[in-house]
């Protein structure tokens, strides 16, 4: 194992990006100078720019979290935002904050993970910083996309009696951090090192926690079904604040149908485990990185043929109305109990 002291600053970042390679025509210089050189002439094209900060102890416990998942996992959620807004993700700049518990080969893996996520998204990795820190690992990344002007989706442009649509399915990046969590105060309590955890026949519910996936597909596939949405966000929060959010910010109401919230098998059974509430674990869950967007009625049909897209009920005029219409008929009203940062 090789000390970070013994590289210091511009050697670790050297090393670290030493085999980076340019591939979007917009980045035009990237790791080496003071600043990225990024050209974003091309007429209709507009810069969308997100910035995400992931502390350890807040965002992530590394007792089980693999430092190349968190690499990964810390590219996708940048990606996600630029997703949200309709557009593509293109650069991003890398800053650190390592404490001395950390080798340069822990670094090394951290950064494989960003790299590779880089790649499966065409993305480039043009800068960045690196810094001493007294309280373990914090990752900031600022991601730079490109939209295309008039196909920009904002978060307060829904319209009454638009659709509302997910992709994929919720709340199983929730069960898989209860599962980690619930193995590590059993590896806590018995101080074992020989202690196993018990995930047979859980690995999608991890794989949504550890190494979450920025839904570029469904994007693509609105953009080939000329599909552009009245408003989105991702779900990194919970459906619940999310929509609560689109419906503040757009000056609308809404009401979703609890039997259409698209839910994955192991989520159901791994909530039922636990005893929890499998409605509540998909409206507050958080952390699924789906895409919560909303869409003329016209467009129904359309958005039915899109695999993985399921629209889970629609808009109102009435901006107090925001409810949850269960099977039985009773409507339950939405609060936003999600993940929040403070």
């Amino acid at each position: 194992m090789s000390e970070i002291s013994k590289l210091g600053e511009f050697g670790l970042i050297d090393h670290l990006t030493e085999d980076i390679k340019l591939n979007n025509a917009s980045s035009v210089k990237g790791v080496g100078d003071d600043a990225a050189i990024l050209d974003y002439t091309k007429n209709g094209v507009r810069v969308l720019v997100t910035t995400d900060l992931l502390l350890e102890g807040v965002h992530f416990d590394l007792t089980y979290t693999p430092l190349k998942h968190l690499g990964y996992k810390a590219a996708m959620v940048n990606f996600s935002d630029i997703y949200a807004m309709n557009g593509r993700p293109k650069q991003i700049t890398v800053s650190l904050g390592v404490s001395g518990k950390f080798q340069t080969e822990d670094i090394e893996e951290l950064y494989e993970g960003l790299k590779l996520a880089c790649e499966r998204h065409n993305v480039d990795i043009v800068g960045g910083d690196t810094s001493a820190s007294a309280t373990g690992l914090t990752i900031s990344i600022t991601c730079i996309g490109e939209g295309e002007e008039g196909k920009i989706v904002c978060r307060n442009t829904a319209k009454p009696n638009d659709l509302i649509c997910v992709s994929g399915n919720l709340g199983a990046a929730y069960m898989g951090l209860q599962l980690l969590e619930r193995e590590k105060k059993v590896f806590d309590k018995s101080g074992r090192d020989e202690m196993q955890p018990d995930f047979a026949g859980k690995e999608y519910l991890l794989e949504r926690q550890l190494k979450p996936e920025a839904r570029k597909d469904i994007i693509e596939a609105l953009d080939k079904a000329g599909i552009v949405p009245t408003a989105m966000m991702d779900i990194s929060d919970g459906l619940s604040s999310e929509l609560m959010h689109i419906c503040k910010q757009s000056g609308v109401g809404c009401r979703i149908y609890e039997e259409k919230i698209p839910v994955d098998y192991q989520t159901a059974i791994q909530a039922e485990e636990f005893n929890m509430n499998l409605m509540t674990v998909a409206l507050n869950g958080g952390e699924d990185y789906e895409l919560l967007f909303t869409a003329p009625v016209s467009l129904h049909e359309k958005i039915n043929e899109i695999k993985g897209i399921k629209v889970i009920g629609y808009t109102t005029a009435d901006t107090n109305e925001k409810v949850l219409v269960t099977p039985e008929g009773p409507e339950i009203a939405l609060k936003a109990q999600g993940w929040t940062g403070f």
